[in-house]
């Protein structure tokens, strides 16, 4: 079977985020003063084949943990889900 799947990276909490600061001043200079604690991140999307929706999460966790994101500063989200024959 084949499955989507979504990673998304950000910086663990504690972890200065320069890129989120210069957005949020951004904003507020732009008079978007009611957003605030601006974090930015990376999304990664793609397809992986699996047997299941476990065996595609568990790789793509690895994925995530191997490739995408540094465990020591950053923290991943892991989405999955079956595409359907339509959409292939």
């Amino acid at each position: 079977m084949r499955f989507e799947a979504t990673v998304d990276v950000q910086l663990k909490p504690g972890i200065a985020d320069p890129e989120g600061a210069t957005i949020e001043r951004a904003l507020e200079a732009l008079g978007f003063d009611d957003v605030a604690r601006v974090r930015a991140g990376r999304s990664f999307h793609f397809e992986v084949d699996a047997d299941d929706a476990g065996a595609a999460r568990s790789r793509t966790e690895e994925l995530a943990n191997r490739l995408l994101a540094n465990p020591v500063i950053e923290e991943s989200t892991v989405e999955v889900t079956l595409l359907s024959e339509v959409t292939r």
